[in-house]
């Protein structure tokens, strides 16, 4: 996670990047819901919780060794889009 200068930001949770080596919840279905919030979740969300900036902030997202059953085509596939909740 970076500030819209591209450094590092401080935050509550000293959490600047979020990934395999976090203790992350799973869906039932398998799927991973992520959220980056200026705000904490509610309890149950924290482990899966990126604090952002409360102004601009940019997301990067690394795949070192992707999982079996994604293309090897480096664009045959596209990081998800970001959705904001209510």
């Amino acid at each position: 996670m970076y500030d819209e200068d591209r450094y590092l930001t401080d935050n509550p949770i000293n959490r600047y990047a979020i990934g395999d080596r976090n203790e992350l919840k799973y869906n039932p279905d398998g799927s991973l819901d992520l959220y980056l919030s200026h705000k904490a979740p509610e309890e149950s969300k924290i482990s899966n919780w990126l604090p952002v900036p409360d102004t601009l902030f940019n997301v990067t997202a690394r795949l070192y060794i992707p999982a079996p059953g994604l293309p090897s085509d480096p664009g045959a596939w596209k990081n998800p889009s970001p959705e904001k909740l209510k």
